[in-house]
């Protein structure tokens, strides 16, 4: 699994992971970036999860992990790009109906209050 970040917006990072995200020490890295972020004052996060290829219920938590993180930080967690075999891991869990999730980076960075249109005209 690799996790890269970049800001796409003032205040608004994507969060790439590709590969599996799966049980293990190498998927802890997905709630500590979060804390890392949110410590700089970066609320909005969108994951672009289009290169993960499969992911289990360890995966799951540490996305659980990251929601309750941002949430409690008054933060907004966007999901983008999941794969279809990803998505229905998390609909299985119902987790569709808490965590937002879109088809592509661009479409999770123009939802919400905060999007890279409003912040790039600011």
């Amino acid at each position: 699994m690799q996790v890269n970040h970049y800001e796409i917006a003032p205040d608004i990072l994507v969060v790439t992971i590709t590969g599996p995200v799966m049980r293990g020490p190498e998927s802890e890295q997905i709630p500590t970036l979060v804390s890392d972020l949110l410590r700089q004052d970066k609320r909005t996060i969108i994951f672009d999860l289009a290169g993960v290829t499969k992911i289990d219920s360890t995966g799951i938590g540490r996305f659980i992990s990251s929601y309750h993180q941002i949430a409690a930080a008054g933060g907004d967690m966007r999901i983008a790009g999941a794969r279809v075999v990803v998505f229905q891991a998390f609909h299985a869990c119902r987790l569709d109906t808490v965590f937002h999730f879109y088809s592509s980076v661009e479409e999770a960075c123009q939802a919400g209050p905060l999007s890279c249109r409003t912040q790039a005209a600011s």
